[in-house]
């Protein structure tokens, strides 16, 4: 049963006159912890670790040799747009997250965060390095984001939060703090929650088709990045709402909706871009529906109902390895450079 946005939640309001999680400044004391469960995704997210070398990418390329030319496309601009995704959630998350999450648990959560992004932008490159040996492809698929118009659509919506928040150097009022928790739920829902578990989805089409395993072997790290860093957002945004339930209002809640509905419509147009040729197995009628699926659930995530009601059509999503993904941190991985203890369950699905 979902809740709307104002409904407090179980993390502890803070005692009045103390300093709140979006109060302007810069908190630097660790003892006692306001926030343990910042602390607490901070030393999960050291247990995943992995580095751009594990990834064996030299399986794809005979793969790339027996690609048809639409699917050649859809690789094509994949690529593309991983080349400046995690570039641009980087760039938000130095220049809005770290300044006005107030919370020295939550900055070495968001440190963590940015050498994420960077392995992730590292990955990116080599993928591009070896499955495009031209350089003037590599370089025109670096600046995709000026000449590919389904992936710059999707940039200008990135930029578009970016820049709503860009010249707030302390969230003094309540607008403020509203509109700085737009760009955190964008960034979280939107783009590492909507935009990412897209280009996920062709990957892992491509792999349930026995093509390009390399790639899916190093997409599966990055989505597990990207699922703690989705839910660290949400922790943020869940805590706020605790500490300052009145920003939650129906306007709030009216500008989230519309949101994902740009996010769905811009994806959807990537889409149509990457499948637009006829990939066998994939329309773009399905991946609208995936997407409004996906869109559906990060509503819910918020507290707010469903936007669409659809259904995922896509089995192959259904059929991921949920024993390499959910069991993560409970064995040691080979492939893995730091050693694994605990328990972590992803209970969100693709």
């Amino acid at each position: 049963m979902t809740t709307d946005l104002s409904t407090a939640t179980d993390h502890t309001t803070p005692p009045d006159g103390e300093r709140m999680l979006l109060d302007p400044g810069m908190n630097l004391t660790l003892r006692p912890m306001r926030y343990p469960q910042f602390y607490e995704r901070y030393r999960d997210a050291i247990k995943n670790t992995w580095t751009v070398e594990e990834v064996d990418l030299h399986s794809d390329l005979k793969d790339l040799q027996r690609l048809t030319a639409a699917e050649r496309h859809l690789v094509s601009r994949l690529v593309a747009f991983f080349a400046t995704g995690d570039t641009i959630v980087a760039n938000n998350l130095v220049l809005n997250l770290y300044q006005h999450i107030n919370s020295p648990e939550g900055r070495l959560y968001l440190s963590r965060q940015l050498f994420e992004e960077a392995v992730h932008v590292q990955f990116y490159l080599t993928l591009l390095d070896t499955y495009v040996p031209d350089e003037g492809e590599r370089a025109e698929a670096f600046a995709a984001v000026d000449n590919i118009p389904s992936i710059k659509h999707k940039a200008d919506f990135c930029f578009r939060w970016i820049d709503s928040v860009f010249d707030l150097d302390a969230l003094e009022t309540r607008e403020h703090r509203k509109a700085f928790l737009l760009n955190l739920i964008c960034f979280a829902a939107c783009i590492e929650g909507l935009f990412f578990y897209g280009a996920f989805a062709y990957v892992y089409f491509l792999r349930s088709r026995g093509l390009l395993n390399g790639l899916a072997s190093g997409t599966n790290w990055v989505f597990r990045d990207e699922s703690m860093h989705m839910s660290f957002a949400f922790d943020v945004v869940e805590t706020v709402r605790a500490e300052e339930p009145d920003l939650f209002d129906e306007q709030m809640a009216a500008d989230v909706r519309q949101m994902l509905r740009d996010a769905v419509d811009a994806e959807a147009q990537f889409a149509q871009d990457l499948l637009g040729g006829g990939v066998a197995g994939l329309s773009t009628t399905d991946m609208r529906l995936y997407l409004e699926n996906v869109a559906d659930r990060r509503l819910q995530q918020l507290g707010l109902e469903p936007e669409y009601g659809s259904k995922n059509p896509l089995a192959f999503m259904e059929l991921q390895d949920v024993q390499e993904l959910s069991n993560f941190f409970e064995r040691r991985v080979s492939a893995y450079q730091v050693g694994v203890t605990g328990s972590v369950a992803f209970d969100d699905d693709f």
